[in-house]
């Protein structure tokens, strides 16, 4: 067993202990039963909370308003989410290890605007898409280091790389949107429709979503940024490369990032330096949703991109419902805490019913 391993099996095994008194309560009666249920309640995912939520939310618009359930609709809204979806996949890293990465709006609009201009300077868009996903991962390595470096909080680091990046953003497209943009390529006709019927983008949030599912349950790493989040002190202690495990997960939410700046430079066919404004709360908002806390120690990948499923259903709902546009960011507001609240009781329930 390596130290890292050791570190997140005595993370757990604290999260464990409390409450129940050594086992001696569970040999009869009732506690047995608890016991039994608490074992069954294990047993169920994480994201169980937060996808019954999902259903509900969608049953609750779709009943009043049957075309709300309409496939293509549906496809939509899901399609709508992709953006979010992709940056809270990274983020679910960052918040894990007791990070965060407020500067993945302003990273989006970066992405954007670098590849939207490399197309129109006449690089084949396909080439310029890992040029793209590389920027934004050194956008995010320049985020660990200046955290690692300066001793400062993620928080402040990436509040302020926001801006900057919006900014160099803004000043690469001289403020104005970026076309003229060869729209008959492969790249936007394919990754920016449809593959057997279904947009292209939900096809790699899928794929996405399995691969970082697996690396943060299944891998060493995944098992670094738990224990890390879990107690920074005895992951130290342990010898867990604390600093390299910083870079590695703030790099991992830049490239997620950039990933949906490809997909929306082939769906809109344009780079507008405008976009992204607030999708770092949204996405951070996603990923507690989805079970990841601030706390850090754990976090679901499949409960993060739910989460903004849960965000985008919403924003739809709130036009089948003819919500003044006024009360939207109300009413959205109003379903994270009622999603957040509910997910919290499921767990508590399952808690104390091992």
């Amino acid at each position: 067993m390596t130290e890292t391993d050791r570190a997140v099996d005595d993370a757990e095994r604290a999260r464990a202990q409390g409450g129940d008194g050594g086992g001696g309560g569970r040999r009869f009666g009732l506690p047995a039963v608890r016991g039994r249920a608490g074992r069954l309640a294990h047993r169920l995912p994480d994201e169980l909370g937060v996808l019954v939520v999902l259903a509900l939310l969608v049953a609750a618009i779709g009943i009043p308003y049957p075309d709300f359930l309409d496939s293509d609709n549906l496809l939509t809204t899901a399609h709508n989410s992709v953006y979010i979806s992709l940056m809270a996949c990274g983020m679910v890293f960052a918040l894990a290890m007791r990070e965060v990465d407020l500067s993945v709006g302003g990273s989006y609009a970066m992405c954007l605007v670098v590849g939207a201009l490399l197309v129109r300077e006449g690089v084949p868009p396909w080439l310029a898409v890992p040029v793209v996903l590389l920027t934004g991962t050194a956008l995010g390595v320049f985020n660990a280091l200046v955290t690692t470096l300066l001793a400062l909080p993620s928080f402040i680091v990436t509040l302020g790389t926001l801006m900057l990046f919006r900014g160099v953003g803004l000043a690469l497209a001289d403020g104005k949107q970026i076309t003229d943009l060869p729209l008959d390529d492969s790249f936007f006709t394919f990754a920016g429709g449809d593959a057997g019927g279904v947009p292209f983008a939900l096809w790699v949030l899928l794929a996405v979503t399995a691969v970082l599912t697996v690396v943060l349950a299944r891998t060493r790493f995944g098992a670094r940024v738990r224990a890390i989040g879990s107690n920074p002190d005895a992951a130290t202690f342990s010898g867990i490369p604390v600093v390299r495990t910083r870079v590695q997960a703030l790099a991992l939410s830049g490239l997620t990032t950039a990933c949906a700046s490809t997909l929306a430079l082939a769906y809109y066919g344009a780079g507008d330096p405008t976009l992204g404004q607030g999708y770092e709360l949204q996405a951070i908002a996603a990923c507690i949703i989805g079970g990841t806390p601030l706390a850090g120690g754990r976090g679901s990948v499949v409960g993060a991109v739910a989460g903004a499923l849960i965000l985008s259903v919403v924003a739809s709902g709130l036009v089948f419902f003819e919500v003044p546009i006024n009360w939207t960011s109300f009413a959205t507001g109003a379903v994270i805490l009622v999603a957040v609240a509910a997910d919290s009781a499921l767990r508590r329930r399952g808690r104390r019913g091992r």
